[in-house]
């Protein structure tokens, strides 16, 4: 048995599962808003709880669970040979009292405090563990030059070229979400960026914009609202951009999409967000192909099954 943990700016879901090849069967299945207040191992001191919550659901011991794959949101930096978190929608003291957080920490810590409790203990960005899950049971299966796209509270990609995940120095390749595409200055992104993607379109950021949820949002334009609609068109132009130059940077050949932004609304935004990239220069763009996560709304759970 090992635990499966999702790490996101929102909540923190923890599974148990065992190793088998086949799409495995998650068990004791738990989420919990990120814990974002208190010291800086907050975070983790709430993974080990809930862990052991779901092992006593079943009936397992807990001591008896030692692997553990955590696919979190990034950015990470490395302290002492460690990987702590310094994530945008966690971290409040990296953009400041303006982005709202209840708490001044630069970063979080986690491999430290899970090292102590798990004998093995692999973390990856969230993006990296889901591209690794649907290049494994889902809709990058086959493909050798491809990525996945979170649309969520942040915005995440990972990324893989010549059959290899690009990771990076830190484990932070892909972290594309705060490239600019556009010459807005009206948000603030959590990592202190003003207009880059993740502050103009992410999920909490269109809260931020616009003064509505983004879900609302959505359902106007879905319905015909014309106010709406000009809105989310120009959401969809800027990340539309960005899953762009992400095709043409790397000769892409397909990218998956999940996250909630994303997932509950993908008829609407896919064709959208698909014309951002055919016609534009087709000798890299011919056949570039944009389709929603094969795992669907549990993509982050196989995530972290797929590190564990």
């Amino acid at each position: 048995m090992k635990a499966c943990i999702d790490i996101g700016g929102t909540k923190v879901a923890v599974s148990l599962a065992t190793g088998n090849e086949a799409l495995p069967v998650l068990q004791a299945r738990r989420t919990e808003p990120t814990a974002k207040t208190g010291t800086n191992d907050a975070l983790a001191v709430q993974i080990i709880r809930m862990v052991g919550e779901a092992c006593a659901e079943i009936g397992v011991d807990p001591a008896t669970v030692q692997n553990a794959g955590v696919s979190s949101c990034g950015p990470f930096i490395i302290r002492d040979g460690l990987i702590e978190l310094a994530a945008p929608n966690i971290c409040g003291g990296m953009a400041g009292p303006a982005r709202g957080l209840p708490n001044d920490w630069d970063t979080a810590l986690l491999e430290a405090p899970l090292g102590a409790r798990f004998a093995r203990v692999r973390i990856e960005n969230d993006c990296v563990a889901a591209l690794e899950a649907e290049r494994h049971w889902g809709a990058l299966a086959g493909f050798d030059h491809c990525a996945y796209v979170t649309w969520s509270t942040g915005i995440g990609m990972g990324v893989c070229v010549d059959g290899h995940v690009l990771r990076g120095k830190n484990g932070n390749a892909g972290h594309a979400g705060h490239m600019f595409v556009s010459d807005n200055d009206d948000a603030l992104c959590g990592c202190g960026n003003i207009g880059d993607v993740e502050g103009l379109v992410a999920g909490n950021a269109i809260a931020r914009r616009f003064g509505q949820d983004a879900a609302v949002l959505f359902q106007a334009a879905r319905a015909g609202d014309a106010a709406a609609l000009a809105k989310v068109d120009d959401l969809c132009r800027v990340l539309g951009r960005a899953l762009y130059n992400l095709v043409v940077t790397l000769d892409l050949q397909r990218i998956s999409l999940g996250g909630s932004v994303f997932w509950h609304n993908r008829e609407f935004l896919l064709p959208r967000l698909q014309s951002h990239i055919d016609g534009k220069l087709p000798a890299l763009t011919a056949g570039a192909l944009l389709v929603p996560a094969g795992l669907a709304d549990k993509v982050g759970d196989y995530a972290a099954v797929a590190l564990a």
